[in-house]
């Protein structure tokens, strides 16, 4: 297999990188990232020592560098996107080129030169909020923020290039994920490393929101799992066995970092912050799929990493988010969802 990986630098693909250079049926693995802000070589370590391995510095929508890097390859993992939903909501137009054209750009030379694989990796959060209940892979598409309608855009531009020339699409649709690495503007690692500083850390809201929590390693591992079994024209949702009010994990990160609630502010909602996403990932438990990490075990080995890595982190704390504001008194069709 000649593997295409996009968005490959960053905090997911850079670990599944890892992961699939070391399968003996893997002849190359090429790289295709733009280093935006929240990509960054050294996420991929000591995958450089790989022969297998080749970077390529690039934007999925340039389509003379995709269509001649696709050209050179039998499979594609496509992880490149803008992904943080605060960032969406300031600059909705970057996420929609990236994200909807970069995967047209994508899916098209994939369609062209007969890739044999394609595996789109996309988030739980294209099904919008559930009050009850878990979404399967069939549910509608409900978004709400920018960043989940932009990838809800380019899931089915994705699948449309199955149901009309038959390229073998599949579509990968995980929960939140964590582990070493990610980028500090997402909660987990943002927490860690405000109360590794000594500063306060603050939660929407009361912290009600209700997620679901993979180790970063189990998606990897449903990922590859689908680019090898899944069937073409296929979503596969990939959860974790950890659902948590976003109280849960700061009270994790308050005990692992020795703090207390003192550290901790409630502060008003932010647009289009929803209040729970559920997921039924039993159709890809048949074909062998089961996270394999304990939730507080391996939040525990995400802290040492940060701890032991402030060099890596410290830099990328240094990018600040854009102004968001919070979020407007709800509307009828929305009462009780941010209460």
């Amino acid at each position: 297999m000649r593997l295409l990986v996009t968005g490959g630098a960053g905090f997911i693909g850079s670990h599944f990188v890892k992961r699939v250079l070391g399968a003996a049926d893997v002849e190359r693995v090429t790289v295709l990232d733009a280093l935006t802000y929240a990509g960054d070589r050294t996420n991929l370590g000591d995958a450089f020592l790989s022969p297998k391995l080749e970077f390529v510095l690039g934007d999925v929508c340039d389509r003379d560098l995709v269509d001649a890097l696709v050209a050179r390859h039998t499979a594609v993992v496509h992880f490149a996107a803008e992904s943080h939903v605060d960032r969406s909501l300031s600059t909705a137009g970057q996420f929609v080129t990236t994200n909807v054209i970069g995967t047209q750009t994508l899916a098209d030379a994939a369609m062209r030169h007969g890739i044999e694989r394609f595996v789109h990796v996309s988030t739980d959060e294209v099904y919008g909020p559930l009050v009850d209940g878990a979404a399967t892979e069939d549910f509608p598409l409900r978004p709400t923020a920018p960043y989940a309608a932009s990838k809800a855009a380019s899931d089915l531009v994705a699948l449309s290039y199955w149901q009309t020339y038959r390229a073998p699409v599949c579509v990968t649709r995980s929960s939140n994920n964590y582990g070493p690495r990610q980028h500090p503007e997402k909660i987990i690692p943002l927490f860690v490393t405000r109360l590794l500083r000594g500063e306060e850390v603050t939660l929407h809201d009361r912290g009600q929101h209700v997620r679901n929590w993979l180790y970063v390693a189990d998606n990897c591992a449903g990922i590859e799992l689908v680019l090898r079994q899944g069937v073409p024209g296929e979503v596969y949702n990939l959860g974790g066995g950890t659902d948590l009010t976003s109280r849960e994990p700061t009270g994790e990160l308050l005990k692992i970092c020795g703090a207390d609630w003192d550290r901790v502010t409630c502060i008003p909602d932010r647009l289009s912050n929803d209040i729970r996403y559920a997921m039924d990932w039993s159709k890809i438990a048949t074909l062998g799929y089961k996270p394999a990490r304990d939730f507080h075990a391996s939040l525990e080995e995400t802290v040492a990493w940060y701890m032991a890595n402030p060099d890596r982190w410290t830099p990328m704390s240094r990018n600040p988010l854009p102004a968001i504001p919070s979020a407007r008194t709800a509307s009828p069709a929305l009462e009780g969802q941010h209460a």
